[in-house]
């Protein structure tokens, strides 16, 4: 009875000890704003530790609390240096900060001269918008400021899950900070960069260094770009490209929304279309996947690949529109065609990809006393041959790739320059004209109804033995090696053959002749000729590439370094376990050309323009 007595009496004391030294440290910690006691299950020491800390362990109903200048950390078990005012946490441990944050691990040291905390095992940290787990979390209360560099994952609903090997959070900005190996991981996406700057509260991403988006329908490449991942939209510049349904998009910069399908480019547009063999290009252009249509104006240039001639289809602007086995192309105003041995002209052109067929079309709103009228008309020049009418068709073969035949209908008017002579033309006019061509030349044509013929009829050495002129139901004309070699009159109402000099030169034209050679391109660089100067926009976008600054900089090297002043003998707890300066991430292009680009698809363009600022 009387050694429990004792014993109640010595718990008393130990007990009143305890409340009297928790009394002292904590009015002590108090005036300096040192880390103070909200509560703990036991204190002692350890003659294990050096410095003398003491060891606080929590009881069976309480964790053991510390607070200091609006953050609470609480742990089963900690170690509390003093005179450097330098905790160590261990097991269960949570540190929060008012509402907003809450970080847990299996064990944190916290230094209150510095503000400098270091958790490791099991880190998870929690804002309202985002979780952050890793391994290892430096964290700068002063700055508002965690990083980690040993690979950390973030996770926000409505975005997805970010990965990375290193991360800073800066919390007052609500902004993450993602470098080398970034991954974000989406249900309708996964994105890969080398850097990646991303907002909690409005989900902005933005994108430094080599990146590309890949989801179910399309593949987006970008060195510098902004994505919207709450609303699915994004802008990309420096080699950007979107690859989708064999088909790719590359400009200076690109928009893309993801919920519309839709994207559009500006400045130095090339749409490759890998299945048609065919390439577009322009400074502005709008592609809807799901329509499967794309318009394309501002010097809007259709290349179709072919093995050995391409043609070459410019106009004020360019609508491609269909599925890939059934593709229109229609150009409008101003349309201009090229190819080594067909050229033309026309308000505008229409070209049918499945059955080869090509319209040239002079738009109703020209009248006929419009002055440009005349030269608005449709015109096909083949090899020597003009031919012009109200509307003009030709049709190619899709296997071979090589003219079939053409019509003209209306006003069908052939003109050709005698050969040997400078200001003297073969004319043949009428109602119809149907022309066939082998091997790309015209060889066979017919002209139906009311048809005039105007030709210089010469010998073997080329003599000019006389001026035809006939007036005909139809004309049949056989044409080689570029020369009319006969001419049938079927149904012949007149005719004449004139020698030259009783020829009246007032009737050597028919009317509305209208020789139109001086339009004719001659080159691809001639489709643009007419076209006025071209101002383009400046494409700003991100600037440069700025590396990351380091956790340690020099304002926290201050604080770490005057935390030591204090104890001068001993260690600088404060200085233990910082993160190393991370070496700046050069960022080089990877892009690479693809399998769906291929060779015969390459086609350059170079058009000069100017730049304004947008």
């Amino acid at each position: 009875m009387l050694f429990c007595k004792k014993q109640l009496a010595l718990n008393c004391i130990k007990y009143f000890l305890f409340i009297l030294c928790f009394s002292i440290t904590t009015v002590s910690f108090a005036q300096k704003q040192k880390i103070t006691v909200k509560y703990a299950g036991t204190l002692a020491t350890d003659p294990e530790i050096k410095d003398g800390a003491k060891v606080f362990t929590r009881d069976k109903s309480l964790q053991v609390h510390f607070f200091h200048k609006g953050a609470d950390v609480f742990c089963d078990r900690a170690i509390y240096y003093e005179d450097q005012d330098y905790l160590e946490a261990f097991g269960n441990v949570v540190m929060k900060q008012g509402d907003t944050i809450n970080m847990t691990t299996k064990y944190i040291e916290y230094s209150g001269k510095t503000q400098l905390a270091f958790a490791r095992g099991d880190v998870v940290l929690t804002d309202p918008q985002s979780v952050l787990t890793t391994d290892k979390l430096h964290y700068d209360r002063s700055r508002q400021l965690a990083y980690y560099d040993t690979k950390g994952k973030v996770v926000r609903d409505s975005s997805g899950t970010i990965t990375s090997q290193i991360g800073r959070y800066y919390m007052n900005a609500n902004k993450y900070q993602f470098t080398q190996d970034v991954v974000l991981v989406n249900p309708d996406y996964t994105l890969n960069t080398e850097r990646l700057d991303f907002f909690t509260q409005n989900g902005f991403a933005y994108l430094f260094g080599p990146s590309t988006i890949t989801g179910e329908t399309s593949t987006i490449y970008c060195e510098r770009g902004f994505y919207d991942t709450n609303n699915n939209t994004g802008h990309f510049q420096r080699n950007a490209k979107i690859d989708y349904d064999n088909r790719t998009v590359e400009g200076d910069s690109l928009y893309f929304d993801r919920n519309r399908s839709f994207a559009s480019a500006t400045n130095n547009i090339t749409v490759t279309d890998t299945l048609n063999k065919s390439i577009v290009k322009g400074h502005y252009a709008e592609v809807w996947r799901e329509k499967d249509s794309m318009y394309i104006t501002k010097r809007a240039l259709a290349i179709t690949v072919q093995e050995k001639d391409s043609v070459y289809l410019h106009a004020d602007k360019l609508m491609v529109t269909g599925k890939a086995d059934n593709r229109i192309t229609r150009a409008y105003y101003n349309a201009r065609l090229y190819k080594s041995d067909l050229a033309g002209k026309a308000d505008s052109i229409h070209v049918n990809h499945k059955t080869g067929l090509m319209q040239m079309i002079n738009l109703s709103r020209f009248s006929s006393t419009d002055a440009f009228a005349t030269k608005r008309k449709p015109v096909l020049w083949n090899l020597g041959n003009q031919m012009t009418g109200d509307t003009i068709h030709v049709l190619s073969n899709v296997e071979t790739e090589k003219l079939d035949s053409l019509k003209v209908y209306n006003n069908a008017f052939l003109v050709s320059k005698d050969t040997l002579s400078k200001d003297n033309f073969n004319q043949i006019k009428g109602q119809r004209l149907i022309g066939l061509f082998r091997d790309n030349e015209l060889y066979n044509v017919d002209i139906i109804k009311n048809a005039e013929v105007i030709y210089y009829s010469r010998n073997a050495e080329n003599e000019l033995v006389g001026i035809n002129k006939s007036k005909s139901g139809s004309i049949n004309i056989k044409i080689e090696a570029q020369e009319i070699e006969e001419i049938r009159l079927i149904q012949q109402i007149d005719g004449k053959l004139y020698p030259e000099s009783e020829f009246p030169q007032s009737g050597k034209l028919f009317r509305g002749f209208d020789w139109r050679g001086e339009e004719r391109p001659l080159s691809v660089e001639d489709l643009f000729k007419d076209d006025p100067p071209l101002v383009l926009p400046k494409i700003k976008g991100l600037a440069d590439y700025v590396p990351p600054e380091d956790f340690i900089d020099e304002s926290v090297s201050e604080r770490i370094e005057q935390a030591g002043k204090e104890t001068p003998n001993k260690p600088n707890k404060a200085a233990q376990n910082l993160p190393k300066k991370t070496a700046p991430i050069p960022l080089k292009p990877k892009i690479k050309e693809t399998d769906s680009i291929k060779k015969p698809l390459k086609e350059t363009i170079k058009v000069k323009a100017k730049t304004k600022d947008q």
